[in-house]
């Protein structure tokens, strides 16, 4: 699972830089494991120089095994009786007039969970869609109402890889709401005073010589899980720490 975890890592990251190519001071919001993990699916069912384009993007070193290490991660991101809610799900959503083999659903379903349910893009393009959007929005809570606008499938539609990803967890050094205030907030262009929330407590706290940025970890209850928050100094840009 480390060699998935490493490569799922450096897909991040390199996805990152370029989402931010065009406009590196807007926000960028995604799941790297969410897109990794469809992909999978795709390279599941591919075959020669397909494959290894697939494989190269996505970082993944063939001599290993790529499925069993992608089924324990998902395992462990899934896993029972924590503090916090963390799911992932993933489904396909094929044409019905597809003949897909067998060998590729069942492994879709074993190492990804992901089933593959039949829908007729041809015969109702909008129906499907709006199923496929009531799927995710139930996997997440209705947090993501709708995935798929209007016109992202059609008639020709022959397969739709979904991921949803869900996350709930409370803080283990929880913030006071009446602590939150005004503050400034510098962006590559300008400063602008954003409501912030405030705390003061005791945080593992390091600092990155290399590309000048603090970097503070931020615990979820019982510590089992955290969020890391990357500061550049005031006098480092965005660009340069992508």
């Amino acid at each position: 699972m480390d060699d998935i975890s490493d490569a799922n890592g450096t897909f991040a990251i390199t996805l990152l830089k370029m989402l931010g190519e065009e406009d590196n001071s807007r926000n960028v919001f995604f799941s790297p494991l969410s897109i990794s993990s469809a992909l999978a699916m795709v390279f599941l069912g591919a075959k020669g120089d397909t494959s290894v384009q697939m494989s190269q993007a996505l970082y993944l070193n063939r001599d290993g095994d790529i499925h069993q290490g992608f089924q324990s991660l998902l395992t462990e991101v899934n896993k029972p009786g924590t503090q916090y809610v963390l799911r992932t799900a993933s489904r396909l959503f094929g044409e019905k007039t597809c003949g897909f083999l067998s060998t590729f659903k069942e492994s879709c379903q074993k190492f990804y969970q992901a089933e593959l349910e039949e829908l007729s893009f041809a015969q109702d393009t909008e129906e499907c869609r709006k199923h496929i959007n009531d799927w995710v929005s139930e996997k997440t809570e209705g947090k993501i109402a709708e995935v798929l606008g209007p016109g992202t499938v059609g008639s020709l539609t022959k397969l739709v890889l979904v991921n949803a990803l869900y996350f709930k967890g409370k803080w283990n050094e929880q913030f006071d709401r009446k602590h939150t205030r005004g503050m400034l907030f510098k962006t590559n262009q300008e400063q602008k005073t954003v409501q912030m929330m405030f705390k003061q407590a005791r945080f593992n706290l390091g600092y990155v010589e290399e590309v000048h940025t603090q970097v503070l970890e931020l615990p979820y209850a019982e510590e089992e899980l955290s969020m890391i928050i990357l500061l550049p100094d005031d006098s480092t840009g965005l660009a340069t720490n992508q």
